[in-house]
């Protein structure tokens, strides 16, 4: 059995976790209107964040003609730094990767979309959100491990 090694891990779990983040990004845009997604007029969570940080740090709201990077950046951020945990926790873990990246995409979903985003405010509480936004959420995410894992095993993460 080879030795954990956790520097690889994070730097691959970063690289994918971008990866992984561009995956999901793709998917959401081929499945936002199949889900009945693509008729909201509300923020992404992912832009109510980055208000949130440019509130705390300048004391106004991201202007308007940097809302769409904004939002992307957060995104992107977030995947990375899931994915640097991923890749750490596979190191020492290897059945973290259980389903090819599958479990920890849904685990994802089920910690951002379901609690940490309702309990911050920035979106509702789950049963005040409709199924197909659960469905769409839940899907995303599975796209996002998956990936995940493609490119952490491909980038020299351990193999379980």
């Amino acid at each position: 059995m080879s030795h954990p090694r956790p520097a690889l891990g994070l730097f691959a779990g970063i690289a994918a976790g971008l990866i992984a983040s561009a995956a999901m990004a793709a998917f959401q845009s081929i499945a936002a209107k199949p889900f009945g997604q693509d008729g909201s007029d509300d923020d992404p969570a992912t832009l109510k964040a980055a208000d949130r940080v440019a509130l705390a740090t300048t004391g106004r709201q991201v202007p308007d003609a940097y809302r769409g990077q904004a939002g992307q950046a957060v995104h992107y951020l977030t995947g990375a730094a899931l994915g640097g945990l991923y890749g750490v926790l596979t190191e020492y873990r290897p059945d973290a990767a259980a389903g090819f990246g599958s479990v920890y995409g849904v685990a994802t979903s089920l910690l951002l979309d379901e609690a940490t985003v309702p309990a911050a405010g920035l979106g509702s509480a789950p049963w005040d959100t409709d199924a197909a936004t659960h469905a769409y959420g839940a899907a995303a995410h599975l796209v996002f491990g998956v990936a995940l894992e493609g490119a952490r095993s491909l980038l020299g993460g351990r193999q379980g």
